[in-house]
């Protein structure tokens, strides 16, 4: 028998202690149903190590009975302050959704998600249960270990050394065994494998061993990894962030074993910063606990942006729960196994794009345009193979390595979004920006600001993209908010600021301009052109949410500024002219905006000629104030002359046109033809939607104002019908707060009154003037007029009532 455990005696059939070192203990006298005790192994457990797959010369003897349960490999210990997550019910087959039928489970999740306890948990509870008669536990990080850990398995079921016998220790051999009798025992087994960083480690690719465990009614697999391939066998569980409630649990209990307590706000808060990440809050606990910290200081180093990741956490040595990385390290294999990955070398550097955007959200529009595919090329990670050097990227090639990032849990690709395309963890996001040196982190800022730039579309239809696009750009701002201004401020800063204003926020593009002229004073001093062109759309801004007078004097203040440092025929400084005629007559000196319109003009014709866009334009506004300085059929009768040299000039589609006939149709109904004006507004409309498309901001305005000259018509009931689909639309595409969805609720209550309904009008503009009042204030123009037109339903309701009563 030579060195063999022999078995019998008075202990014979009392089970064994696990082995040393598995962390389990086994639990007392095993009586679960059906399981034999070791005094019954049949003579078919004894012939085990005769089962091959493939042929196999050596034939053992008959060897010792096999003590049950067995367990093999080295269960981490459970986590202090363990959470029980869904995942785990998963596991255990009480979650309504998990199904008790699956053999296999394959939890996938980023890096420090929590998958190796949520395993490690169920193996212990199915252990301690009395649940199986093997427990393997596999670190299958890569194909050696799990080999090795079967030829521990095949040794433990078969109660042999195999090492010891010629011609056996090779563990292809040991692992078919194994194998082998999983497929055909009638015993209960449970394997872990856990960590698997290549599923084709397991695959039998080559004319290798198949590694996965076989599929069989009295056995059970689990695997962790980070992948998400979807070659992996068995039900995924996708294992993510800790809730917001488990959280606050895990922190609150983990700080009070170290008798502290903190106030709960501030624990969720630092949960917060931590994007909820269960390795991220177990280090940052046992980090804060060793330096005396409170929760509140270690947020204050965490924002501290001269602290990397690795300041922030335990040194090796002080890991908590047997961490073998800290959360920087944990993906940094995540990132090398996703450049292997086809198309090799390109995940790197489209993980370093990703990292300085909006977590939240990435448009793949961003991701795939050709500032992006640039940088993957010049980027490209050396050494990777499967690639001709300097061969084109191309967009598919961006989209394949969001995938590669996908299937290694390093960011959430879901090409059904595309506006929100991308998303990535935080932290994952720190990690990997702290990777890059200073000047590397800058260039890379500027090249996704020349992405979201290029991927901004002229025309803002879409006003989900134009609100990602946005938070992209705040998030770029916030992690290098000085490489935007290398020589002049980037293109995309202004864009941003504009698109606010577009989408109805106006104060907010306020508030983005005033800090943007700061920005740009400090960089340049106020005479540079970021800050000339800061104030220019500033002043815009200002106006447009409400302040005309405001607008006008800040465009006089600036024209003369830039007569004074770019001379009187510089283009900027005839656009600022431009505005302050406009503002001008919008703060009520209609014929002061029409002496300033033409003056501009005579310039432009000297300087552009009488066809350039500049000139026609001009010509349309001159024409417009005229009309409202009281030449109401003058300046219908100027748009009809204006639409005659548009398109000849510009056609019958360009967007310039298609503006000038709708200044004819207004001022056609202000002429008093309003049923002419309603006609006009309808085919003018018809083209809107053919060129626009529905959803286009013209082409609301367009409807708004088809409506409107119903209702003046007389044909209030289609009007107002008009107006509550318009509102449906609105409310879809700019949302409740925009001052044209709030136009089309006016438009909506007048024909209300109109049609007989006096008490419901007022109705409807007394909660309509709260929420004009709460988003543009009480001093703007659309606000009085509201306030003017409830008064005079009031008035209206009041006298009606007074009638009946008399």
């Amino acid at each position: 028998m030579g060195g063999r455990r022999r078995h019998g005696g008075r202990d014979a059939g009392k089970p064994s202690a696990a082995g040393p070192g598995t962390g389990l203990t086994a639990p007392g006298a095993h009586t679960a149903p059906n399981v034999p005790d070791a005094t019954s192994v049949t003579a078919r457990d004894h012939s085990i190590a005769a089962l091959t797959i493939g042929r196999l010369d050596y034939h053992a003897p008959p060897r010792a009975p096999v003590p049950w349960p067995r367990s093999v490999g080295i269960v981490p210990r459970q986590a202090d302050c363990f959470q029980h997550r869904a995942a785990a019910d998963a596991l255990s087959g009480t979650a309504a959704t998990s199904g008790s039928e699956a053999l296999c489970h394959v939890l996938s999740g980023t890096g420090g998600a929590g998958k190796t306890q949520l395993a490690a948990h169920h193996a212990r509870t199915t252990w301690e249960a009395g649940g199986t008669d093997l427990l393997v536990w596999v670190t299958a990080t890569d194909r050696a270990a799990v080999l090795s850990a079967y030829a521990e398995a095949a040794a433990a079921v078969t109660g042999s050394d195999d090492a010891r016998r010629p011609g056996t220790d090779d563990p292809e051999r040991a692992a078919a065994r194994f194998l082998n009798w999983a497929q055909s025992t009638d015993r209960r087994w449970l394997i872990v494998l856990d960590d698997v960083a290549d599923p084709a480690d397991l695959i039998g690719l080559g004319g290798r061993l198949a590694l996965w465990p076989p599929t069989h009614p009295r056995g059970r697999t689990v695997v962790t990894t980070r992948r998400r391939d979807a070659a992996l066998p068995g039900r995924r569980v996708d294992v993510g962030l800790f809730t917001h409630a488990e959280s606050v649990a895990y922190l609150t209990a983990k700080l009070a074993a170290q008798d502290r307590r903190e106030d709960l706000e501030d624990i969720a808060a630092l949960a917060r910063d931590l994007g909820r990440l269960p390795l991220a809050l177990a280090q940052a606990a046992t980090y804060l606990v060793d330096l005396h910290l409170s929760c509140a200081e270690y947020r204050a180093r965490l924002a501290d942006r001269a602290r990397t990741l690795p300041d922030l956490v335990p040194e090796d040595s002080g890991l908590p729960d047997a961490h073998r990385a800290t959360v920087a390290a944990t993906w940094s294999l995540s990132v090398e196994h996703a450049d292997r990955l086809r198309p090799r070398g390109l995940a790197r550097p489209m993980l370093q794009l990703i990292a300085l955007l909006d977590p939240n959200g990435i448009p793949a529009t961003v991701l795939t345009s050709p500032p992006a595919l640039a940088h993957l090329l010049a980027h490209r990670t050396p050494g990777q193979g499967g690639h001709r050097p300097g061969h084109p990227i191309g967009t598919e090639d961006a989209a394949d390595a969001l995938r590669c990032l996908h299937r290694l849990s390093l960011a959430d690709h879901t090409p059904g979004a595309p506006h929100q395309a991308v998303r990535v963890h935080a932290l994952v996001q720190r990690a990997t920006r702290e990777t890059l040196p200073a000047t590397a982190r800058d260039a890379l800022a500027r090249t996704c600001a020349d992405a979201l730039f290029t991927a901004w579309p002229d025309t803002e239809r879409d006003t989900a993209l134009a609100r990602a696009l946005r938070a992209n750009t705040a998030a770029l701002t916030a992690c290098a908010p000085g490489a935007l201004w290398e020589s002049r401020a980037h293109p995309v800063l202004f864009r941003t600021g504009d698109s606010l204003g577009h989408a109805g926020l106006v104060t907010s593009a306020v508030t983005h301009f005033q800090d943007l002229h700061a920005t740009a004073c400090r960089h340049g001093g106020p005479a540079n052109a970021d800050a000339l062109q800061a104030r220019r759309r500033l002043a815009w801004w200002r106006g447009m949410a409400g302040d005309a007078a405001g607008a006008a004097l800040a465009y006089q203040e600036l024209s003369a500024d830039e007569l004074r440092l770019l001379g009187p025929d510089h283009a900027d400084t005839l656009d600022t002219r431009h505005a302050l005629a406009w503002w001008r007559g919008m703060a009520g000196d209609a014929a002061g905006a029409a002496t300033g319109f033409e003056e501009l003009l005579t310039d432009y014709l000297r300087l552009l000629g009488p066809d350039h866009l500049h000139c026609l334009v001009t010509r349309g506004n001159l024409i417009h104030w005229r009309g409202e300085a009281g030449d109401a059929l003058g300046a219908a009768t100027g748009f009809e002359e204006l639409l005659a040299d548009h398109l000849r000039v510009l056609g019958p589609d360009h967007a310039d046109t298609l503006n000038v006939r709708h200044g004819r149709a207004w001022w056609r109904g202000a002429a008093g033809d309003a049923a002419g004006a309603a006609t006009a507004f309808a085919h003018l409309l018809a083209d809107y939607l053919r060129v626009l498309g529905p959803d286009h901001p013209t082409v609301l305005t367009a409807r708004s104002d088809l409506a409107h000259w119903r209702a003046e018509a007389g044909d209030a009931a289609h009007a107002a019908a008009a107006y509550r689909e318009l509102l449906t639309d609105s409310l879809r595409v700019l949302g409740p707060d925009h001052p044209n969805t709030l136009h089309a609720r006016r438009g909506l209550a007048r024909c209300q009154g109109a049609a007989g309904d006096a008490a419901g009008a007022t109705a409807a503009l007394e909660e309509l003037m709260a929420d004009y009042l709460r988003v543009l204030g009480p001093d703007h123009a659309e606000t009085a007029n509201a306030r003017a037109e409830l008064a005079r339903w009031r008035a209206s309701t009041e006298n009606t009532n007074g009638g009946d009563v008399g």
